[in-house]
């Protein structure tokens, strides 16, 4: 079978260091069905150029019919902060278009994001806010 790749609070938080980021992370969800919190875990990573990317695991998904084992998040949603605020990216990036959150991202799709936000120069922000673009 050709299943995804398996994230995990750890896995999300490595891939965030390697692209330079600043990072902090907390589990939530527990193994047991009777945890309070709504997701399995949560990523947030700083970059220099002052975008941040909060990343949310927020239920696993189940491999095998009676759930005893290959409970896993393949897929994680994330969200553009500017400022302390949500935000969108400027026109013609692949992500964060006329909305300030991705879901359902799969590994690659999350580490295609994390290089795209990475390598933003912030001044593209003025520039389309000056030329109406944004």
């Amino acid at each position: 079978m050709n299943q995804p790749k398996p994230m995990t609070e750890e896995t999300v938080r490595r891939m965030l260091e390697e692209a330079g980021a600043r990072v902090a992370s907390r589990g939530g969800r527990t193994e047991s069905y009777g945890a309070p919190r709504e997701f399995t875990f949560e990523v947030k990573g700083a970059f220099a150029n002052g975008l941040m990317l909060h990343v949310v695991a927020r239920q696993f998904n189940y491999r095998e019919a009676w759930e005893e084992q290959g409970r896993v998040n393949d897929q994680v949603d994330v969200s553009l902060l500017r400022d302390g605020r949500f935000s969108t990216l400027p026109k013609g990036h692949a992500y964060f278009q006329g909305r300030d959150s991705e879901e359902g991202l799969d590994e690659a799709a999350l580490a295609a994001l994390i290089a795209c936000v990475r390598d933003l120069n912030p001044k593209i922000f003025l520039l389309q806010k000056l030329t109406g673009d944004l």
